[in-house]
């Protein structure tokens, strides 16, 4: 009898315990949300390839404000969405992160425009969160699950995964095909530090690796008084139902828990430009029926 008291005394300490580290975990993942002068920096750290013709990238420091809303909550789900403002006025909808609690869904970059589908055992994420990246259009990105770590000061969660390869490269690299990206994101005194140590990796189509560079990125998130981004909140508030529609959508493919493949583009043009040349009043119809032309 005895036995069985302490039994479930543990248990229920267990239990307390795990729900006051997710509402710790909750709060550091609200503290993302509000308005920042955001330093962009990334550059090529060492070259891991034998190759006299590499070129490593330019070294990118970069500036904005920008905008994190909350946009959706539930008890295991918080859905942060990013929007860049340019000049104080222009808005420009920039990448959303969603946070899952004890995930088991996942959609791993493969290469190629590919995610592949995994799902993982309950007790391989228990007390965990998803970080699930998304692109400007709400497709797929990069995604991965890790515990939140509130000790000695600090305040953050760590994750190594991999990912397509971001605009900044895309555009000027045609010489690897995945980006395995270490993120760390924490909560500091003055906003957040989006850390990054990442390895370019050329994939071939039997899956193997071979890196040719690695990189660090630093994305410093300064606090700044919520005033300074009224034109960002009041352009959500317009165009907040469009993207719903567009992330219910996104909803119903990964609910299939089926690998994913999408087109590069379509009538010449890519999934974001169709996505916003479309007025704020376009009908999911709309919205939908562009999105079934890509996934493939």
């Amino acid at each position: 009898m005895k036995k069985t008291i302490c039994i479930l005394i543990l248990s229920i300490l267990y239990t307390i315990s795990y729900a006051q580290e997710k509402e710790k975990d909750i709060a550091s993942i609200k503290k993302m949300c509000g308005c920042y002068e955001v330093q962009f920096n990334f550059t090529e750290t060492f070259q891991t390839v034998k190759d006299s013709t590499h070129k490593p990238s330019p070294t990118k420091k970069d500036y904005g404000l920008e905008w994190v809303e909350l946009v959706e909550e539930t008890p295991n789900k918080l859905v942060l969405q990013h929007l860049l403002l340019v000049n104080d006025q222009m808005i420009i909808k920039h990448w959303r992160q969603d946070w899952l609690y004890e995930n088991t869904d996942f959609y791993q970059f493969y290469k190629d425009k590919t995610w592949k589908y995994v799902a993982l055992q309950p007790k391989e994420v228990k007390g965990q969160w998803t970080q699930k990246v998304y692109q400007v259009d709400d497709s797929p990105r990069y995604e991965g699950t890790a515990s939140w770590i509130h000790t000695d000061g600090k305040d953050y969660w760590m994750n190594t995964t991999d990912a397509p390869l971001p605009r900044r490269e895309h555009t000027i690299r045609k010489d690897y095909n995945v980006l395995e990206r270490r993120n760390i994101h924490e909560i500091t005194d003055y906003g957040w530090l989006h850390e990054q140590d990442n390895r370019k990796l050329v994939r071939d189509e039997k899956g193997n690796d071979t890196e040719i560079a690695q990189e660090k990125g630093l994305d410093l998130y300064v606090k700044v008084d919520n005033s300074k981004c009224l034109a960002a909140q009041n352009w959500w508030k317009a165009n907040q139902k469009f993207w719903k529609n567009v992330r219910d959508k996104w909803q119903t493919v990964f609910n299939k828990k089926q690998n994913i493949q999408l087109e590069n583009t379509v009538d010449n043009k890519p999934l974001f430009s169709h996505l916003f040349d479309l007025e704020p009043t376009a009908t999911k119809e709309e919205t939908d029926k562009i999105i079934d032309s890509f996934v493939r």
